[in-house]
């Protein structure tokens, strides 16, 4: 079971720190990672970080604001977000799976879902 949270309504250039809560599974033995889907788009990839060495990947359109990580303690995945603007609203959810390299950023390969949490970015 994944849940997430953190969301909110922010203005544009604040920051959210989202998490992900796992039970019953261990997310170092997991490919984590985080997806978004605004209205009337598709569920779009955000960031993975890999079960193996712990290796993270970003989309392009969050590069150098969000980071993401996990905290094997805690059992947890967390997403930092800053500089939020306007396009990063969307309802973002964790999975965990063990995609192959290629495919860490298809959807459809992982097994396990958080409910989502919805984060609004305002101008």
């Amino acid at each position: 079971q994944l849940q997430a949270s953190g969301g909110g309504l922010v203005q544009t250039g604040a920051s959210l720190r989202l998490s992900c809560a796992a039970s019953g599974l261990t997310v170092s033995t997991y490919t984590m990672t985080w997806f978004r889907q605004a209205p009337q788009k598709e569920r779009e990839f955000v960031a993975t970080i890999t079960w193996s060495g712990g290796r993270t990947f970003y989309a392009d359109s969050v590069k150098g604001r969000f980071t993401v990580s996990r905290d094997n303690a805690k059992n947890t995945l967390n997403l930092q977000m800053n500089s939020l603007k306007t396009e990063d609203t969307a309802v973002y959810f964790c999975a965990a799976g063990r995609p192959i390299m290629s495919a860490q950023r298809d959807s459809s390969i992982y097994r396990h879902w958080g409910q989502g949490t919805q984060v609004t970015v305002s101008s």
